[in-house]
């Protein structure tokens, strides 16, 4: 190795030997600091020492842009730094990792500024979507759809959901003031839909706040006001319920309807009291005509049983068995039937009530009244969760006893609606 002192002279002189891919100069006034001459001619300040007991060599640059002082300052820096036993090589590693780590957070932060509401809803749905219910998710997804589709059965189109007109905003722009403004609109269009669309926004908004990807631009729920709240106002109690002396026009009414699946299944929703979208998801597997029962999907117990009375077994034996559920649709994609709204709104226009479909649920419960039958077992009957520490805990009641009360109050509401019905041993029909 030779060793001169670097002046602009020589280090422009020095060329890469005959036969190297690179040879090496060494400044003799600096420890460590060399120069670089490749065969292509280029040339690099380098410096090089002993750490641990090993050769290490690093780059300072490239001889246009580094003046001969200035490498001398920065190799007698490395110097310094090797004699303490750190590596230069690594803190520049570690710089160079911090910076791309810091770029890469930006980045990120800049990309999660940009995500939209329905962006993160999708996400929240896939996440959550095994806890929920069928109804729950349906809910959900129809809040914040686009509209504009065909419905499967008519030429309508589907309506946009509450929430879809705050689908495109971003998550980062979403303020009260924003959410107050949506609800203006909504609230007069539709309240009760906003209302539920608000209830469902201000849960997913406490999830953004607690998710990591999120938590950084949702720090506050801007759901939770005491203005929307003001502005959606509150739910109108509902009351409506078939009375008595309707019995007979409604039944009536139902009877008249084309399709065998939906009239039973408007009377079996009558006669048992449960909530609409359970029994659509009724199974024929679920019905056990020869002992008289039938087990309802239940979004409180899970599963529960209750009899089968013998009108409505009637009413159930004598449906096509198109597919594995008992209230079949081959026009729908659940298979099911999904939206027997219409033929409701149609029954009561003929019939002159005015009851939805949850009202016929609330009739079950009215109409037990008059046969005195015991509030616990028609709650249990309808799937409510028990109330008080006897129920829930101490009374365990049979099938036969919710039977005995349940064949009571079916054959009172027939009686009611002027319906002749003789149940013949394992046959059952309608006398006319």
């Amino acid at each position: 190795m030779k060793w001169e002192n670097f002046t602009a002279e020589r280090v422009a002189g020095f060329k890469c030997k005959q036969g190297k891919q690179q040879s090496i100069y060494w400044d003799g006034k600096t420890p460590g600091l060399g120069l670089r001459v490749t065969v292509t001619g280029a040339k690099s300040f380098i410096f090089e020492t002993t750490l641990h007991g090993r050769t290490i060599r690093t780059t300072i640059g490239d001889t246009r842009a580094w003046k001969i002082a200035d490498a001398q300052t920065e190799a007698a820096r490395l110097k310094v730094m090797t004699d303490q036993g750190v590596d230069p090589r690594q803190v520049e590693a570690d710089k160079t990792a911090a910076k791309e780590a810091k770029a890469a957070a930006q980045a990120m932060q800049e990309a999660r500024k940009s995500v939209t509401l329905v962006m993160a809803w999708n996400e929240y749905l896939t996440s959550r979507k095994p806890y929920w219910g069928t109804r729950h998710y349906h809910d959900h997804v129809e809040v914040m759809q686009a509209g504009g589709e065909r419905r499967t059965r008519s030429q309508k189109l589907t309506e946009p959901g509450p929430l879809s007109s705050l689908a495109p905003v971003r998550l980062v722009d979403l303020n009260p003031e924003r959410v107050n403004e949506w609800a203006k609109v909504e609230g007069k269009k539709r309240p009760g839909r906003a209302r539920l669309a608000s209830r469902l926004l201000t849960v997913f908004l406490t999830w953004c706040a607690q998710h990591p990807a999120y938590r950084e631009i949702v720090k506050s729920n801007p759901a939770q006001n005491k203005s929307l709240r003001e502005i959606l106002g509150k739910p109108q109690k509902k009351n409506d319920a078939l009375q008595r002396e309707q019995l007979s026009a409604w039944f009536s009414a139902v009877k008249q309807i084309e399709n065998p699946v939906i009239s039973a299944y408007l009377q079996a929703l009558l006669l048992t009291g449960s909530r609409p979208n359970e029994i659509t998801g009724v199974r024929w597997a679920d019905v056990d005509f020869q002992w008289g029962n039938m087990t309802i999907r239940d979004k409180m117990q899970g599963l529960r049983v209750i009899p089968l009375p013998p009108y409505l077994g009637h009413l159930l034996a004598a449906l096509p068995r198109r597919n594995e559920f008992v209230f079949s649709s081959p026009s729908a994609a659940s298979g099911h039937l999904t939206d027997p709204h219409d033929a409701n709104y149609r029954v009561c226009a003929t019939a002159g009530v005015d009851v939805t479909l949850h009202g016929l649920r609330r009739s079950f419960a009215s109409l037990c009244e008059w046969i005195e039958m015991p509030t616990g077992i028609a709650a249990q009957i309808q799937g409510h969760a028990p109330q008080g520490v006897r129920e829930k805990h101490y009374i365990r009641r049979p099938l036969d006893l919710l039977r005995m009360w349940h064949v009571k109050i079916e054959a009172w509401i027939l009686e009611e609606a002027d319906i002749q019905f003789v149940p013949m041993h394992a046959s059952l029909r309608v006398v006319a």
